[in-house]
């Protein structure tokens, strides 16, 4: 690559030496890094290459850092990253002890805010703002960059509703291409739909009525436009907001061309662009599409059954009931507080709804689960696709904290299942009708076994299931981190010892099988995939303490830390719970 302009680039004032018809060759070449890179050690692809013109624009026109840049969410902060200072080791991204996939601010003083999840970017932006006017620092410019699915959020209309009233020197940037990680949905999607083919009349304009000096919708792939715009706003006071119009995945053609596949297409041929092939017929299936493929079958049965997505069809699988049965099928877009709320109306009126959100999502909604939920101990299913360590996107999206958060809720079931089967079995005994909502949390990635479509069978409430029996230590797991637990057991020279049992209901526990365990053992060890302190592990003790038993009780999971980015399998070492170091902490029982 030498002789190229980005080798000439390590930091963004070397961007502002070049002349602006250079621009577009350091468009051209950022673009082809990016496509080199993450065709072979993968990430996130379309949104990168979409705003390829934006970042060089902006970092082209702001004095960042000194002028702050907040990316909402950060799927698309990989040209960002490149041209901060992290081109060198960008091929680390994403991996074990590399830089981050998301904007991190520990990682460069560009990073201004850190983010993973969507439609925080606009108030944190106003934060700073309203901070450099209270400091006095009047000149600074604060910019968000936002896109049509996340503006969409409940957050980020707060963010715009209070900046509206104030005199903060915000600039909002909405990216509009029309798609999220799935294509965006709602009237607001219209609404720009509108703007953007000129059948909106400019005085009806939404965010002019919210105060906001707006200007657009232009071309965010040109950068004559760009870089016009983006001078004129640098020194416009107040809140300001530029539409601009791009496509997700611009410059390559099949990205531009199937955008949901190349949001995150895993590893491809960067000359064709093609996504590498992975044998996986003889595979068993992903954890997602047991749930996807298995609601579509329930409902086959009961036509009480809605599913609910907050904008992630493909992701969690909700597009095969989408597809099925489109009127029982909802995509919210990214509000998951609606989600949880509307799923707890429409269980008012005896409706059997699944709602899908990623363990690390529903955070985003705690309120609505407490207060509208199980408060009112309606019969939400609420399926926690992700749970546990989900590797490369690391600390922003581990579904590590769910169990802990939902463990003190009244009336709520928690419920993990072992393998694909009990995930199956787990779904039909609830749409058979339960008295109180259910948290069903499953892992991202494959199951154990190919033959999983087999006749359902009714789950008993709250009964743990012993996997084997032994003379000392009685090892209690919860979900399918009993499958590493099961094997460590079955490689050790000591396995006579152990007993092993699977705890599918964390909430409510299995007493009975708890007493008569602490009364046949030596010792006790659990085995979690979330973290220790307010986790299953830690309602074992409590029952111990409850009971007057005095056992050494040991707690393996995530420790009291976050934990960062690197494959499933590197994370579970880490924590101690992969199957290697089970086996050495077996062997030294």
């Amino acid at each position: 690559m030498a002789g190229k302009l980005l080798d000439t680039i390590q930091y963004p004032n070397d961007i502002r030496k070049l002349m602006p018809e250079q621009l577009p060759q350091l468009a051209a070449e950022l673009r082809e890094f990016i496509i080199d890179i993450v065709s072979v050690k993968e990430g996130h692809l379309g949104a990168s290459l979409g705003v390829v013109e934006l970042t060089i624009a902006l970092h082209y026109v702001f004095d960042t850092p000194n002028d702050l840049l907040v990316w909402d969410v950060g799927h698309q902060a990989y040209g960002h990253k490149i041209l901060t200072g992290r081109k060198d080791n960008f091929d680390t991204n994403r991996q074990l002890g590399g830089i981050s996939g998301f904007p991190k601010r520990s990682e460069s003083e560009y990073d201004t805010f850190g983010t993973g999840h969507s439609s925080t970017s606009i108030s944190a932006a106003l934060g700073m703002a309203i901070a450099s006017q209270i400091k006095g620092d009047t000149a600074k410019n604060h910019i968000a960059v936002i896109g049509d699915a996340s503006i969409a959020s409940g957050m980020a209309f707060e963010g715009l509703n209070h900046a509206g009233v104030t005199d903060a020197n915000l600039l909002v940037i909405l990216n509009d291409n029309a798609i999220g990680i799935d294509p965006s949905v709602g009237a607001l999607k219209h609404y720009l739909t509108q703007v953007k083919d000129g059948r909106n009349p400019r005085q009806n304009n939404m965010i002019k009525s919210l105060n906001f000096d707006y200007t657009g919708p232009v071309d965010g792939h040109d950068f004559t436009t760009l870089l016009k715009e983006l001078t004129k706003l640098k020194n416009t006071k107040g809140p300001k907001f530029l539409h601009i119009i791009t496509t997700k995945g611009k410059g390559l053609k099949q990205a531009e061309e199937d955008q949901v596949k190349y949001h995150a297409p895993g590893k491809f041929d960067k000359l064709t662009g093609e996504v590498l092939a992975v044998a996986d017929s003889h595979l068993p299936p992903k954890y997602q599409d047991v749930f996807g493929l298995t609601l579509v079958e329930l409902a086959q049965q009961n036509p009480k059954i809605i599913g609910i997505t907050p904008a992630m069809p493909s992701g969690s699988s909700m597009k095969f009931m989408m597809e099925a049965f489109p009127q029982r099928a909802i995509d919210v877009g990214i509000a998951e507080q609606h989600a949880v709320t509307l799923a707890a109306g429409m269980a008012t009126q005896g409706m059997v709804v699944f709602c899908n959100i990623y363990s690390t999502f529903l955070q985003r909604a705690y309120d609505q689960v407490i207060h509208d939920v199980a408060l009112q101990n309606l019969p939400v299913i609420f399926c926690l696709d992700r749970a546990g360590l989900v590797g490369e996107d690391g600390a922003t999206h581990h579904g590590v904290f769910d169990i802990a958060y939902l463990n003190c809720i009244p009336n709520l079931i928690i419920f993990a299942p072992l393998n694909e089967s009990e995930l199956r079995n787990i779904l039909y005994t609830a749409q058979l009708g339960l008295e109180h909502p259910i948290a069903i949390r499953y892992p991202r990635g494959r199951s154990q076994n190919v033959n999983w479509q087999l006749p359902f069978l009714k789950i008993e409430m709250g009964k743990a299931v012993p996997l084997k029996t032994g003379t000392d230590v009685a090892v209690l797991s919860t979900g399918t981190i009993g499958n590493n637990v099961a094997i460590s057991i079955s490689e050790s020279e000591k396995s006579s010892l152990f007993s092993h049992y699977h705890f599918g209901f964390v909430k409510p526990l299995d007493e009975d099988a708890l007493h008569a365990i602490f009364k046949s053992h030596k010792k006790i060890i659990t085995v979690e995939d979330g973290t220790v302190i307010g986790g299953f592990g830690s309602s074992i003790i409590f029952f111990a303490a409850k009971n007057n038993y005095s056992l050494e009780i040991k707690t393996l999971g995530v420790p009291d830390s976050f934990i960062e980015h690197g494959s499933t399998s590197e994370l579970q070492h880490y924590c101690n719970i992969d199957v290697k170091s089970l086996s050495d902490i077996f062997s030294a029982c």
